[in-house]
């Protein structure tokens, strides 16, 4: 199966028992529709919870923002919760991730403008 969607923060890394490692992340998938008769278009939003066992290090381009397209199959966790009701969430085991686009790094900031050189109307203030 494979989705594709937008990671809601950034990844983080668990070690289980010794020697392994997964990483766990979400991701929101957006979607639209118009229901039958309306003209008007209504937005859904899906988070899923994700996990990658086969690298740990993939886990540092993993960050809040970055669109990734996932392989691998679903499941479902269904639960009581303290209210006594029964509660669920969507998981993907992913097998394989293509990030499409990264995230921007928080200590980018947007290049300065250039200074505006002052240049007088008057000919005989240029330099040369």
């Amino acid at each position: 199966m494979e989705i594709t969607g937008r990671i809601v923060k950034d990844a983080s890394v668990f070690k289980v028992k010794e020697s392994r490692e997964v990483v766990n992340f979400s991701i929101a998938i957006s979607d639209s529709y118009k229901p039958k008769g309306s003209t008007e278009t209504k937005k859904i939003v899906t988070y899923v919870d994700c996990s990658y066992w086969l690298s740990a290090g993939l886990a540092q381009w993993l960050k809040k923002g970055a669109l990734v397209q996932l392989f691998g199959r679903i499941g479902l966790n269904v639960y009581i919760g303290n209210d006594a009701r029964a509660h669920g969430s969507l998981t993907f085991h992913t097998s394989d991730i293509k990030i499409l686009v990264f995230a921007e790094s928080k200590n980018s900031a947007p290049a300065p403008a250039p200074k505006k050189q002052n240049v007088s109307d008057n000919p005989d203030d240029l330099p040369f």
